[in-house]
Parts: C-alpha cells; structure tokens; sequence
C-alpha cells in the first residue's frame, strides 16, 4: 500500500537517532476504510469499532508484516525501537491530513474524517506491533487496539465484544440481516463511536467539526494529540511483549 511507512536505518551501536538515520518520506493522503467496512459499520454502528478492529488485522496485519520484514533484511541491526519511532511518526503525520480528508460538510464529512483517522491509527498500532515482533495478524491484535484506543477497559470485555461482531458479521453474510433505519440516527450513532475509538472523546470536538472553518483547525490539532497519545501507549505495550516467540493462534 501507498502509504506504509518507509523502511529504514544503518546497523550501528549505539543505536542511531531515527530523525538522523531513518528520513521519513512525505505523508501522502491517508486511506480510509474499504466500501465494505463503511457498510458494515452504517449497519451495525453499535460495534462499529469492534468490526473496523476486526477488519484492520485482516486486510492492514499483513502490510506491517511486510514492512518489518523489509525493515530488518534492507538494515541488519536495525532496532525495534527505531522502528516503532519510524512507524509513529509517519502514521501522526497522516493523521494530521484525516482532519479534513473528506472535504465534505456536515455530519457525513465529520462521521468520515473520524472513521479516516480511526482506520490510520488502527494501522499505526499494528505497524508498531510488527517493529517490537509482536505478530499484527494474530487476532488478539483487534483486542489490543479496543484496549489501547479506550472503546474497552479491559481485554476480556474487548473478546466478548469482538466476538458479538464477528457473529453479526457471519448471520448478516448469511442471511442479510442489515435493517433499515433513519440515516441521521444511524450517521450520529456511527460518529460518535468512531470518535471513541479515534480517541476524539469530547461530544463538542465531534460537533465542532460540523461546523464550516472549524473542521480543519480542530481536526489538525485533535488528531495529532490523540494519535501521539495512542503511538506512547502501544510502543509502552509492545516493547514489554516483543520477544520475537510467535503466539498460538486463536480458534
């Protein structure tokens, strides 16, 4: 994908400063969600979190596979640490972009920005899992990014809620058991736990970029500061886990 951070670094001791040795290519446009994510979420707003979670481990976990991969067989000696910096810095700079990707008005340009912005830091996260060895396809993946961008508290909360999504995503595949329902009611629902998960908690910022001129400053702002928040708490998470010993896969 166009957007995967750039691998990087010399092998050297002591490790060298990614800012000196790792130059971060321009941020391009950050990609949004697929079609069929959007769907699924418009239908079922409740869990959209735990579906967008689901789907970055399955379509984005192989990408950061493959960047780390890269990574350490272009630069040998090459750090986790660096890495993970590397990873965090490209994924911040793009969400600065997401404030106002949509360049639509209203709540369906705020609802998209937000749903933008989640889907970047989704990939940040697992990105920052593959720098530390932690495997970004592995399905507690999806656990770990509802603990770390808050939707959940707890990990077990977030399994319980993961599998309730990936039910309604089996019966509705089966039987189409997308309702119908008044699109405002739905739009807002969605909006508001997208901004949840994209860590855009106070009801006024969700609001505020609703309004004409304020969307840009705001989202700028907002979407740095919480996708800086959210690179600390996963390279504080992963640094404590990379072993490199692969994990058994779950059922």
């Amino acid at each position: 994908m166009t957007d995967t951070p750039p691998a990087g670094g010399q092998p050297a001791a002591p490790t060298p400063e990614p800012s000196a040795d790792l130059p971060v290519a321009p941020a391009a446009a950050p990609e949004g969600p697929p079609a069929r994510l959007w769907d699924r979420m418009r239908d079922d707003p409740q869990y959209a979190p735990e579906h967008l979670a689901l789907e970055a481990v399955r379509r984005l976990g192989p990408e950061a596979a493959q960047w780390a991969a890269r990574a350490r067989s272009e630069h040998p000696g090459v750090s986790s640490d660096v890495l993970a910096d590397q990873a965090a810095r490209k994924f911040v700079n793009l969400a600065r972009l997401s404030g106002a990707v949509s360049g639509a008005a209203g709540l369906p340009g705020a609802v998209l920005d937000v749903g933008v912005l989640a889907w970047t830091q989704a990939r940040m996260v697992l990105h920052i899992a593959a720098a530390y060895d932690v495997d970004p396809l592995h399905s507690d993946r999806a656990t770990d990014l509802l603990v770390l961008q808050r939707v959940h508290k707890v990990a077990e909360s977030a399994r319980l809620a993961l599998g309730v999504a990936a039910g309604r995503e089996r019966a509705d595949a089966l039987f189409g058991l997308g309702g119908q329902r008044p699109l405002g009611r739905v739009m807002l629902q969605l909006g508001v736990r997208l901004a949840q998960m994209a860590g855009v908690r106070a009801a006024k910022r969700l609001v505020a970029k609703i309004v004409p001129g304020a969307a840009i400053v705001l989202g700028t702002w907002a979407n740095s500061s919480a996708t800086k928040d959210l690179a600390e708490r996963s390279r504080a998470l992963y640094r404590r886990r990379g072993t490199g010993v692969p994990e058994p896969r779950r059922p």
